[in-house]
């Protein structure tokens, strides 16, 4: 795999590798252990992948794991996390001279984790700052649809027992028309549902599906109401544990969670990710392999964070024709804007206006890292003349250290110039934007009277 990552990281795969076989351990036995795949260990193992801090705290819990030795092997990698953020204008420090610190000054090490750590709250408490001030009001923030959104984004948007459930009842081989009759008694009728996209009624446990829908939408409400019906209790149990504290937001919480159940069902997680692998997460291979909708499809690929069976780490966002974000999930850096106000610069932003085609960017935000993001605009098409059409785009992407499994990097030059893009103008540092709609509010502006750049003022 070409890595091209923005910050050193650890490699200790021939440490890694010492202490399984010391342990007397295969590597799938190590593999669960520490919550990886296999072939991710192979890889950390023959040095082609760095030891992620989370492996690394995970060894140092171990009661078999050399306490002084992981402890100060983690702190040696969080250090150089610290020690090499692109967004802190300093010379980095290489890591011999960490491993030293390390050994002789780790009082001065940790302090320097701590100050990193801080930066990162602030940054962060900073974001949830302009989130407010671009809803208008904070009270928005706490809103059911956000607070439900906010728990699948803790949630890694993966959810262990209903994501096992399902992959176990995906593997029938029958249909699920049939399977609804056949396990609940459901009958499925197809025809006008009222101006709705489909109805149920629980005491004639009839299912009305408007047949005028894509085939992908149609089994996208029989795995819903399948699920809906199988695993009741897991959803039921989840909401009840999820700190909810309105109806709504419970109601909300549950929906979302039958929506990912049923995704599940019809691509169950670990022949999808597979698939994913094998076709290098080519999206209208995936749709096509497994009978989904292009959405579907790449929601499905947001969630793969399973314990000891990750995928890539993708965000997943999209995007109204106003350019408000209504679907977001992030397992990488980068952060999305809550309230609309999005980077005009990135691709996403294009792609509604250019419907079913994929467009591919190379982006760069300012902390250095960099995204290899596609973007598709959508139109869902209405029920008549009188009402207009949805339209929407989806952006997906990952960081460009996955760009040897990421097929539409191949249509780009990954070590070529990047988009700049940010989070939001209120909080992107860079002064040298043209497409500034206003400065960050950190910024001290100055007016020249005799001369003018894109925008009419300068950053200091």
């Amino acid at each position: 795999m070409s890595l091209i990552a923005p910050t050193k990281r650890l490699y200790a795969g021939h440490e890694l590798r010492t202490l399984r076989t010391r342990l007397s351990l295969t590597q799938a036995a190590m593999a669960r252990r520490i919550g990886l795949s296999v072939s991710y260990l192979s890889q950390i193992e023959s040095g082609h992948r760095p030891v992620p801090p989370r492996v690394l705290a995970a060894l140092a819990a171990e009661p078999w794991a050399p306490r002084d030795a992981d402890d100060e092997t983690r702190l040696v990698a969080e250090a150089l996390e610290a020690a090499s953020d692109p967004g802190i204008a300093a010379e980095p420090i290489d890591e011999p001279a960490l491993r030293r610190a390390a050994q002789q000054q780790p009082r001065l090490a940790r302090r320097l984790v701590a100050t990193h750590q801080a930066l990162l709250r602030a940054q962060e408490q900073l974001r949830i700052l302009d989130d407010q001030l671009d809803s208008s009001a904070s009270a928005t923030d706490s809103l059911p649809w956000n607070a439900v959104r906010d728990w699948f984004n803790d949630a890694s948007n993966y959810v262990d027992a209903i994501d096992r459930r399902a992959e176990a009842l995906a593997e029938t081989g029958v249909p699920l028309e049939e399977r609804l009759r056949a396990d609940f008694g459901v009958t499925v009728t197809y025809g006008a549902a009222g101006g709705l996209v489909r109805a149920y009624d629980p005491a004639s446990a009839t299912l009305r599906i408007d047949g005028a829908q894509p085939p992908e939408t149609i089994r996208f409400a029989l795995a819903d109401r399948y699920m809906r019906l199988a695993c009741a209790d897991l959803v039921a149990e989840t909401v009840a544990h999820s700190g909810m504290t309105s109806d709504p937001a419970r109601d909300l919480l549950a929906a979302g969670l039958y929506n990912y159940a049923a995704g599940a069902l019809l691509m169950p997680y670990e022949p999808f990710r597979a698939a994913a692998r094998t076709t290098r997460h080519d999206i209208d291979k995936l749709r096509r392999q497994f009978g989904t909708s292009f959405e579907q499809t790449c929601h499905r690929l947001s969630t793969l964070q399973r314990p000891g069976a990750l995928g890539i780490p993708f965000f997943f966002c999209r995007v109204d024709m106003a350019g408000n974000i209504t679907k977001r999930h992030s397992a990488t850096r980068l952060k999305f804007a809550r309230f609309g106000g999005a980077c005009p610069l990135w691709i996403v932003h294009e792609a509604v206006a250019i419907p079913d085609r994929v467009l591919v960017q190379l982006a760069e935000t300012p902390d250095g890292v960099r995204y290899i993001s596609i973007a598709k605009g959508l139109v869902k098409a209405s029920e008549d003349f009188t009402r207009l059409p949805r339209r929407y785009a989806l952006a997906l992407g990952c960081e460009a250290s996955f760009a040897a499994d990421f097929v539409y990097a191949d249509a780009l030059r990954t070590d070529g110039a990047a988009t700049p893009i940010g989070t939001s103008c209120r909080i992107c540092p860079r002064g040298d934007c043209d497409q500034r709609a206003f400065p960050p509010a950190a910024g001290r502006i100055v007016v020249d009277r005799d001369r003018r750049g894109a925008v009419p003022y300068a950053l200091e």
